[in-house]
C-alpha cells in the first residue's frame, strides 16, 4: 500500500510539473486606433518572450480605431439608460481569435492590455467609463473562467493630447477614470503615454501632442505594456 501511495504521489508531482512547464501566458491586446497602430512584434512580443520563453507566450491583438467602449462591454447604456445598436460586437470578434488560440492549452496567466477611451471622451461619456472598464474586465474574466483578481489589466492612459478638453470634452474625465480603475486592484497597472505623441509618425511627419503616437512611441508603448505584464505575473 505504501509503495502504491508513493507511486500515485510521484505521478501527481510529475503531472503537475509537466502542466506547469507547458502552461502558457496569454496576453490579450485590444482597444481603438492607438492599439490598432501598435505592432506587438516590434517590442511587446519580444519582451514577454524574453521574460517567459517563446514557447510559453500567446499574444492576441485585435483593435479598431474610432470605437467607444460599448463595442466591447455588453452591458453599457447611454446616459438615458438606452443600449446602443452595436453592443459588444468587437468583443465577440476579439474572443473569436482568443478561444481558438487557447483551445486545449494550459493557461498559466492572463493579462488584458487596453488602449482606448478617445471616442468616449469625444462623445462626453467620461462619467460612464469607470464602470464600463471594470465591467469589461469582469466580462472577460467570466468568459475565460478566471477569478477577477487573477486577470491582470494594463491600461494605456490617454495621453496629454487635449488636457484642456477643448476638442474632446471628457478627455481628462476618462484619464481620471482610467487612473481610478488602475488603483483599484493590485493586479491592475497604468502606463503613461504622455511622451509618446511627439516626434516622427510612421509617415515621416513631425507630430507634437498628437492624438496618435510616433513611430518610436508605439515601440515604447509595447515595452511599457510588457514590463507591466511581467510585474503582474511575477507578483
Amino acid at each position: 500500500m505504501k509503495v502504491f501511495s508513493r507511486l500515485i504521489l510521484l505521478f501527481l508531482i510529475i503531472d503537475y510539473s509537466w502542466a506547469d512547464h507547458h502552461a502558457k501566458h496569454l496576453f490579450i491586446l485590444s482597444g481603438q486606433s492607438n492599439m490598432q497602430a501598435h505592432r506587438p512584434e516590434e517590442a511587446f512580443t519580444p519582451e514577454v518572450e524574453k521574460a517567459f520563453g517563446k514557447e510559453k507566450v500567446i499574444v492576441i491583438q485585435d483593435a479598431l480605431g474610432g470605437e467607444p467602449i460599448h463595442r466591447w462591454w455588453k452591458e453599457w447604456k447611454n446616459p438615458n439608460g438606452e443600449s446602443p445598436r452595436q453592443l459588444g460586437d468587437l468583443y465577440d470578434r476579439l474572443m473569436g481569435r482568443v478561444h481558438p488560440a487557447i483551445q486545449g492549452k494550459e493557461i498559466a496567466s492572463v493579462c488584458f492590455l487596453w488602449m482606448q477611451g478617445e471616442r468616449d471622451a469625444r462623445m462626453g461619456w467620461g462619467k460612464l467609463y469607470e464602470e464600463a472598464l471594470l465591467g469589461l474586465h469582469a466580462q472577460l474574466a467570466k468568459d475565460l473562467r478566471r477569478e477577477k483578481n487573477e486577470l491582470g489589466l494594463v491600461i494605456g492612459r490617454l495621453s496629454d493630447f487635449d488636457m484642456s478638453n477643448q476638442k474632446y470634452p471628457d478627455w481628462t474625465v476618462v484619464r481620471e477614470a482610467q487612473e481610478k480603475v488602475a488603483a483599484s486592484n493590485p493586479k491592475f497597472f497604468l502606463i503613461n503615454t504622455d511622451d509618446l505623441n511627439d516626434g516622427l509618425n510612421r509617415k515621416g511627419k513631425v507630430i507634437r501632442n498628437d492624438l496618435h503616437y510616433s513611430s518610436e512611441g508605439y515601440k515604447i508603448m509595447g515595452r511599457r505594456f510588457a514590463a507591466a505584464c511581467v510585474k503582474i505575473i511575477e507578483k
